[in-house]
């Protein structure tokens, strides 16, 4: 019988992309019904889940300061709990560029971006699931190619979207403000990407 005071780390990683999901699922929604007068709230909304997130994370390595035998190395928990941190991150960092730009109207392009975004981390959370059985999984590689091929799928909407943004304006306010936004959005996608391949890499020292 398992002590009640195990901790499993897996889970926690699963519970970490929770937050993830959350916060991306949060913003794609704000962006599609955008109202910049209750861009406030949201933001609000979004900073709490970060701070849940950030709890969660130091409880996971509070734990591992004192554990005897980590599941896998700790440089691996320490480092794939960092990034699927970082994933909450950027996603907060995209609403609350829309509040420091004053953004008032939302570019058609944005909502494919937002709608990839949710797509990374449903897939990087059904890879966390199964990265707590990666020995026996036949779907954890599949999860990680489909993590690569939706953030290669993000590299083409910026390029477009930034492309297409200097076509359309002149104005180097609007250059300079939605350049960044596209840059932040296609962080999004980077960072569950660098999550997927953690995993890959972890995968690959402990089979």
């Amino acid at each position: 019988m398992n002590n009640k005071k195990d901790y499993n780390y897996f889970e926690a990683f699963v519970n970490l992309s929770k937050f993830s999901l959350n916060s991306a699922e949060i913003l794609n929604k704000t962006l599609h019904e955008f109202d910049s007068s209750k861009l406030e709230n949201k933001i609000r909304e979004m900073h709490n889940i970060e701070h849940s997130a950030d709890i969660a994370k130091h409880d996971m390595l509070n734990r591992l300061i004192k554990e005897f035998l980590p599941p896998i190395e700790r440089e691996d928990i320490i480092s794939l709990s960092q990034k699927i941190d970082d994933v909450t991150d950027a996603v907060e960092d995209v609403l609350i560029c829309f509040d420091i730009y004053n953004i008032k109207t939302v570019r058609p392009e944005i909502f494919k971006f937002t709608d990839l975004i949710v797509n990374c981390c449903k897939s990087m959370d059904v890879a966390l699931v199964e990265f707590q059985n990666f020995k026996k999984s036949n779907r954890l590689h599949q999860e990680v190619i489909e993590i690569n091929r939706l953030e290669e799928e993000g590299d083409a909407l910026y390029v477009n979207g930034v492309r297409n943004l200097y076509k359309t304006s002149k104005d180097p306010i609007e250059l300079m403000v939605w350049t960044e936004i596209f840059s932040k959005l296609e962080k999004c996608c980077d960072a569950c990407e660098t999550v997927a391949n953690d995993i890959e890499n972890i995968v690959m020292k402990n089979s």
